[in-house]
């Protein structure tokens, strides 16, 4: 079985009013930026500056949505959504390069302590839930339901060079190679994911093909009928047509597959998550515009864009719990560094 590290292309199908800048491939992390135009509804005050956000390739959709529709109410502004993943957003985000940081998972202690070193507070808010979805080749027509377990005897580091087929996975799969597809190791979906089903965060078999940008693993899936891959909810529902979902067997021995009911009552366990936005209390302080976009953010108005981009809503207590959390610039994070992973965000706000 061969893997190849494929390099990261930007993300397709951007919006048609959005001016599209991209960046090269490999290391190297892609941008989009959109600049608005005149909107009958005005939001945020006819303000005016510029917005860096960079990080998440699964929040970004939320981001472009967002950043498109305020710039449309506010014509003078600017806001430019960065894809380099939940770690190297934070890389950005901890020597002050960037205003906001998207991230699938929470702030490691590391990065915090980088932050710490370099004067930058933050405020970190959970903006939706997401479930973490793992698809096949439509031609896949035997892994229905996997359990966790499964997922971390494909995925754990021993499992290099050893599984390579799916009926290694389990005896009753068919003979037939086995490939691999996920995000690389800068993202929070990476992070989650072995977190999860190997035990072990950040730690997985390398001979896989990884790639920052979401809509490579859909194309790598699609084309492979071995092949298995994960990322956020939003990229399944925008390409269920090409790929399987494949349904998860939660804590209850129930296969459950990812859908807004399943991410947002908890039933999609252990691959439901929330995802964030960590804003720069320096940014708040200094820009307007900056302030201005996190409001626009949170409204309750401007939902619906989160649920337009395939994500879930949060539910209106934790909506309001977060609102206030950016209206005191409270600091810091809920979860001190740790994973979210198996930890109620009710129970942390």
């Amino acid at each position: 079985m061969q893997f190849k590290q494929q390099s990261i292309r930007f993300l397709a199908g951007c919006l048609a009013l959005s001016l599209v800048a991209c960046g090269g491939s490999g290391g190297e992390d892609s941008a989009a930026t959109s600049e608005g135009e005149e909107s009958g509804a005005a939001a945020g005050g006819g303000v005016s500056g510029d917005v860096l956000v960079d990080g998440s390739s699964t929040v970004f959709p939320i981001s472009e949505a967002m950043a498109e529709e305020f710039m449309k109410a506010n014509p003078e502004s600017r806001v430019t959504v960065g894809v380099s993943g939940s770690g190297g957003g934070f890389k950005k985000f901890c020597v002050g390069e960037t205003d906001v940081s998207n991230a699938s998972r929470p702030i490691k202690q590391s990065e915090i302590d980088i932050c710490t070193e370099n004067g930058i507070d933050f405020v970190e808010l959970p903006v939706a839930f997401d479930g973490l979805s793992v698809v096949v080749s439509t031609e896949n027509d035997w892994a229905a339901c996997l359990k966790p377990e499964e997922l971390g005897k494909m995925w754990a580091p021993d499992a290099e060079g050893a599984i390579n087929n799916w009926n290694q996975v389990r005896s009753d799969f068919p003979d037939t190679e086995l490939s691999l597809y996920g995000p690389g190791t800068d993202s929070g979906t990476y992070d989650y994911f072995t977190d999860a089903t190997t035990g072990e965060e950040g730690e997985s078999r390398g001979d896989y093909t990884a790639s920052e940008d979401d809509n490579v693993i859909v194309q790598g899936v699609t084309s492979d009928s071995g092949g298995l891959g994960f990322f956020g909810y939003a990229y399944y529902a925008e390409n269920k047509d090409k790929l399987t979902v494949v349904k998860i067997e939660n804590a209850d021995g129930e296969c459950v597959a990812p859908a807004e009911e399943s991410i947002a009552d908890g039933t999609y366990n252990p691959l439901a998550r929330p995802i964030f936005i960590y804003v720069s209390t320096k940014s708040l302080e200094e820009k307007p515009a900056v302030k201005a976009f996190i409001d626009f953010h949170l409204a309750k108005d401007n939902e619906n864009l989160i649920s337009e981009v395939g994500y879930v809503p949060l539910p209106a207590d934790l909506a309001s719990k977060a609102i206030d959390r950016f209206g005191a610039a409270t600091p810091g994070s809920i979860f001190e560094g740790g994973s979210s992973v198996g930890v109620k965000l009710s129970d942390k706000l």
